[in-house]
């Protein structure tokens, strides 16, 4: 028996990505993959994804992957995300895939590419979760353990 929640209930818990029609294919703590397909309703001028639907897969997916990776307890919150866009998609699937970076006690660095169809990177993101502990501040200030 696995302690990684199911993928239907991972979707659950981030109510927009289900609304854009972002799908997990994987969650696990090393890593987490997720795609969105090309519709012309997240699109922009000239049929390409929309820059915002790309970053929504990417948040999505690195948000995931930083809840996977939280000690008992704790929540997570975004504090920065930066996306490189390197090329349009005008069709076709997004597949994002996600590994944290570090993993410490008060952040959690995630880094996110997303590849077309054919493998091309088409956009990279990197984003600082903060670790929320039950008082809901990071846990920056809290006593060392022992």
């Amino acid at each position: 028996m696995s302690d990684t929640p199911a993928l239907e209930a991972l979707v659950r818990a981030v109510p927009f990505a289900g609304e854009l029609g972002i799908a997990l294919e994987e969650a696990v703590p090393a890593r987490v993959r997720a795609a969105l397909a090309w519709a012309p309703e997240v699109c922009t001028v000239g049929g390409a994804l929309h820059g915002g639907a790309l970053m929504a897969l990417a948040d999505t997916a690195g948000a995931v992957c930083a809840f996977l990776n939280l000690p008992p307890g704790a929540r997570t919150s975004t504090v920065e995300s930066k996306t490189n866009f390197f090329r349009a998609v005008r069709s076709g699937t997004v597949h994002a895939e996600a590994h944290p970076v570090h993993v410490g006690r008060s952040f959690i660095a995630v880094r996110t590419d997303l590849r077309d169809e054919n493998g091309t990177l088409v956009g990279q993101t990197t984003q600082t979760q903060a670790v929320l502990t039950d008082t809901g501040r990071t846990d920056a200030g809290a006593a060392p353990a022992g």
